[in-house]
């Protein structure tokens, strides 16, 4: 979901950490524990509930790792932070809604999705609600995710601001001080039911994306494994039940 967190400096960053090697799947087999990372701020896909880690991206992560007979390790940062940390091996595999872009693709190797989604116009106003309504107007985004890029691509949007999380974009729309926000269709979906009478507005979909979990560039063999226990899992009904459970509807791609 989240869906093109800005990569120029991220790039930069990876580079300079291209020495390390990730682990291999051999490797954290002997282990038996593969370490995950998400961002923990991104409700319904990953967030805290008390001081538990839960969301539908992490029932799927942990569900998978136990079919590919692993134990799991999660490791919880900023979601800018989430790729890079990938490559410097400080955890085997991401899931945090990132959005299957070309230029990400660059900096790491992406399993299959687990979801398909797409940016949504929130506002508080039932006027703007396509992508032209846009124009003259100030919108909100999470820095980083690939939101920025397609609201950057629509003509005549007076400016966008950045925000270091998607709470934050939404305080901004609530708080009058952005004329919308860009966000993921089920994190839309999830606040209107918990908030109703909140005055949001949803709009049209500005793009549709496919989102998947990355491992370090390269770690093919990872990303062929886990890909293989998340088609089981998808076949048994297993994946089904997790998307009901926070979405009463099936997200999986068609």
């Amino acid at each position: 979901m989240k869906m093109l967190k800005t990569l120029a400096a991220a790039a930069l960053a990876l580079c300079a950490a291209a020495t390390v090697q990730a682990r291999p799947l051999a490797e954290i087999q002997k282990s038996g524990t593969i370490i995950l990372a998400s961002e923990g701020q991104y409700a319904p896909f990953n967030f805290f509930k008390g001081k538990q880690l839960t969301g539908y991206e992490i029932d799927v992560a942990e569900a998978v790792a136990k079919k590919m007979g692993l134990k799991y390790e999660w490791k919880t940062v900023g979601f800018d932070a989430l790729l890079t940390g990938l490559q410097q091996d400080r955890w085997d595999l991401v899931i945090a809604s990132h959005g299957i872009t070309e230029e990400r693709a660059k900096a790491a190797t992406f399993t299959d999705p687990h979801y398909c989604s797409g940016g949504q116009i929130v506002s508080m106003k039932p006027e703007i609600a396509k992508a032209a309504d846009l124009a003259g107007k100030t919108v909100a985004v999470q820095t980083g995710t690939s939101y920025l890029q397609h609201v950057k691509e629509v003509p005549g949007v007076k400016d966008v601001k950045n925000f270091p999380t998607d709470e934050a974009a939404r305080s901004a729309l609530s708080s009058k001080r952005v004329d919308a926000w860009v966000t993921d269709r089920f994190v839309a979906k999830e606040m209107l039911a918990k908030a109703p009478k909140a005055g949001f507005k949803t709009g049209d979909m500005l793009f549709i994306e496919k989102v998947a979990a990355a491992v370090a560039k390269g770690n093919q063999p990872l990303a062929d494994a886990w890909n293989k226990a998340f088609k089981e899992l998808v076949a048994d009904g297993t994946v089904g039940k997790i998307s009901q459970k926070y979405f009463q509807e099936d997200v999986t791609c068609k």
